[in-house]
């Protein structure tokens, strides 16, 4: 891009010394130019045309280092604001997986809880039914 903007400014600079040199050399001569030929007049519109262009070409070289150092900033800052993101995602990711876990955690002790009564019952109904089947037995023995 940098390329193309040089070269669109060259091509102006030398269009306007084309455009001056087809004109021919009937301007009105101020007091600089007054002891100037014909020639001579036509080589200061070239270098006046190319002056103008080179000019041109340094304000337009500065414009694109002044946009490609804007964007570069402007690229370094979105990657800060990517990272800070991330790194937060990361932080609410770590909270809820421990949160999760500790849901887990107490999930599992409620379940050992809930297992540990249950057995405590089927072990007090399977005591129940032993004694009545042996008292079954002993009435039947009498």
């Amino acid at each position: 891009m940098k390329t193309t903007i040089l070269n669109k400014t060259t091509l102006s600079g030398l269009m306007l010394a084309v455009a001056v040199l087809a004109s021919g050399c009937h301007k009105a001569e101020d007091s600089n130019n007054a002891n100037m030929g014909p020639a001579q007049s036509a080589g200061k519109a070239v270098d006046d045309a190319a002056a103008n262009s080179a000019a041109t070409a340094r304000e337009a070289g500065a414009d694109a280092k002044a946009a490609a150092q804007d964007a570069a900033a402007n690229t370094a800052a979105a990657a800060d604001r990517a990272g800070d993101k991330a790194a937060a995602a990361a932080d609410r990711a770590g909270d809820s997986m421990r949160e999760a876990g500790a849901d887990v955690k107490q999930e599992s002790r409620e379940a050992a809880a809930n297992m540990k009564e249950g057995a405590s019952k089927a072990t007090t109904a399977t005591g129940k039914a032993v004694e009545r089947a042996g008292e079954k037995i002993q009435d039947a023995a009498k």
